[in-house]
């Protein structure tokens, strides 16, 4: 195998790594708490994800998952404000 063969292999290897290291570790990760209240309970939970939008969308059916009973309840849960959302650290 030629030298520059080797080097190109061993950067798409370094790259794959540091993917995994950079996905592993959470970096670039916004986390939230969000606080949803549903048929008169509330449950708060905390999610992260790339986007703040996505990680307030994690929470949110985190949340309903245990407030809710069934499907057509888990979609009017998920369907309803959170009663708050915090940006975590």
């Amino acid at each position: 195998m030629s030298r520059r063969a080797q080097l190109a292999i061993a950067a798409v290897f370094l790259l794959i790594v540091g993917f995994a290291v950079y996905s592993t570790l959470g970096l670039g990760q916004v986390t939230v708490e969000v606080c949803m209240e549903f048929k008169g309970r509330s449950e708060c939970r905390t999610a992260a994800a790339p986007t703040e939008e996505e990680a307030i969308r994690t929470a949110t059916d985190n949340a309903c998952g245990l407030l809710a009973a069934g499907r057509d309840e888990s979609m009017a849960c998920s369907a309803t404000p959170p009663t708050s959302v915090r940006r975590l650290p």
